[in-house]
């Protein structure tokens, strides 16, 4: 059996990549919409991907199920759990015609792919329709599982929220329930072998959770034994008291990820690439990007936002030191690093067209980063060395005032801030 986990850093987030070496067939758990990822992984190890399949309908990224259906025509294997209100629409809903090769799953439920078994354990909780998946190497020799994809069920040290649905979705008045069905899940986990190994959908820094470890998997027993939150199911009131305390706020864009990932990603046909883009480009660009408003504002319609809605995004990648001294104005300050990907989620819209302020080597990683959350429209982009000639042609160009907490405090209640501001200086640090 082949197995690879392939991880993104950003998101925290965990696919796999298991294969039957003896038949060529490999299926992917859990892909992001990237998928040449893991079609050049297969390949590289002599592998087809054959199948695709998710643990529940995701909030933090957009599965890359259905690209993978199109690109390789893998089948999908799909939760059939949780009812029609968490079902997935894009299964009849093929580019050319037709449907999906797809199948639902149900608890108990038992797919091959070559000689490998996947057996389906509905574990709901995070989810209405989240299952697991206990792999068992049939072509190896073994007649037991391995171990099991926990997905956003049990991760290292933690499990999966269940307050998502209402302090992301919006769904009012379901938390408690989630937490009282998350907790007859966890019931049921303790009664898995201790042996098999736990292979987590996300590690530490995933908002999916609040104390997620770093270590990239584990097992059964060891979770049983040191999963603080495992631990709490003794008692039910206590567990549901636990696991809703001290959740971190859900990043803005999960609403719009949960609506998509059920109505279907659109498909993208292979990685979007933006063409290069001149001054004059640029400088129209500056007319067009509007100051954003609080992204509070519109929380929820970032699930119903239309995808025709229109409008521009400037993003700047540089660091803080040189955007602070001048940057276009409307431009956001989103440096390529662990946050790129839930920050432009969080405060772009999945109809603006995107335009980036980049250096060309890290052009391809940012592209990679937006699609995941779902923003496609990476229009153009302006290579950072060239700023100075944009300003040299009368490019607008502005600075960001730096100001101390203390005077942000008398700001946002009504004071005027004692600054004083040059442009390119950072002003109201304390000497």
């Amino acid at each position: 059996m082949f197995f690879r986990m392939i991880y993104d850093d950003a998101l925290a987030q965990a696919a796999y990549l298991i294969g039957c070496q003896k038949t060529g067939e490999a299926i992917v758990i859990d892909p992001q919409r990237d998928v040449d990822r893991y079609i050049d992984i297969a390949r590289a190890n002599g592998l087809r991907i054959a199948a695709a399949a998710e643990t529940h309908i995701h909030a933090d990224f957009l599965s890359g199920t259905r690209e993978l259906a199109e690109q390789t025509g893998a089948t999908a294997y799909l939760s059939g759990e949780g009812g029609p209100d968490w079902s997935y629409a894009w299964l009849d809903k093929k580019s050319g015609g037709g449907s999906y090769p797809h199948r639902l799953l149900h608890d108990g439920d038992t797919f091959r792919v070559g000689g490998i078994e996947f057996r389906v354990l509905h574990a709901p909780g995070h989810t209405p329709e989240h299952i697991c998946f206990a792999v068992t190497d049939h072509g190896g020799g073994a007649t037991e599982p391995m171990g099991v994809v926990t997905g956003d069920f049990v991760f290292v040290g933690d499990l999966g929220r269940p307050d998502l649905l209402e302090s992301a979705a919006g769904v009012a008045g379901v938390k408690e329930d989630a937490a009282r069905t998350l907790h007859r899940s966890t019931r049921k986990f303790l009664e898995l072998p201790d042996h098999w190994q736990v292979w987590p959908g996300h590690g530490a820094g995933s908002a999916c959770g609040k104390a997620l470890g770093a270590v990239p998997q584990s097992t059964v027993g060891y979770e049983k034994r040191f999963n603080e939150a495992i631990r709490a199911a003794c008692d039910e009131a206590g567990f549901v008291r636990s696991i809703l305390t001290g959740q971190p706020e859900p990043p803005l864009y999960f609403a719009r990820m949960k609506r998509e990932n059920k109505l279907g990603p659109a498909v993208l046909g292979g990685l979007p690439r933006p063409a290069p883009i001149g001054v004059d480009e640029l400088i129209s660009l500056a007319a067009q990007s509007p100051a954003r408003a609080s992204p509070a504002a519109w929380r929820f319609d970032a699930a119903t936002a239309d995808a025709e809605s229109g409008g521009v995004a400037l993003i700047d990648t540089r660091g803080w030191a040189q955007f602070r001294a001048g940057h276009v104005p409307g431009a956001l300050f989103f440096p390529v690093n662990s946050s790129f990907p839930t920050d432009a989620g969080s405060m772009i819209h999945a109809g603006e067209d995107i335009y980036l302020i980049i250096r060309p080597a890290e052009l391809e990683t940012a592209v990679r980063m937006l699609i995941r959350v779902g923003l496609d429209r990476v229009r153009g982009w302006f290579d950072v060395a060239r700023l100075d000639e944009y300003r040299a042609a009368g490019g607008p160009w502005t600075a960001t005032t730096e100001i101390s907490v203390e005077q942000a405090r008398a700001w946002l209640s009504g004071e005027p801030p004692n600054v004083a501001s040059r442009a390119g200086a950072a002003v109201g640090a304390k000497p």
